[in-house]
């Protein structure tokens, strides 16, 4: 059986995965992997817009990064999708 002081130190030793999971732990400063851009498309979908937002929810369900770096940033952007 784990004693609770172990507990607690086998939970701070967990490396957080994703934004979320560093806020739980209380790592203010985490900064994730750089993303690559391979591994998911990038999307025109201007910032702020219902649409943008449904991508950036279907990422996080997926486990993705929020941000392609391709990703359209602001209106003049070229829509290439």
């Amino acid at each position: 059986m784990i004693q609770k002081d172990e507990a607690l130190l086998i939970e701070e030793d967990i490396v957080p995965s994703s934004v979320i999971e560093a806020i739980q732990q209380g790592i203010w400063d985490f900064e994730p992997a750089e993303a690559d851009g391979k591994r998911f498309s990038r999307t025109g979908a201007l910032p702020g817009t219902g649409e943008k937002l449904g991508v950036l929810a279907e990422r996080l369900s997926k486990g993705l990064p929020l941000w392609h770096p391709e990703d359209r940033r602001t209106f003049r952007d070229d829509d290439n999708e």
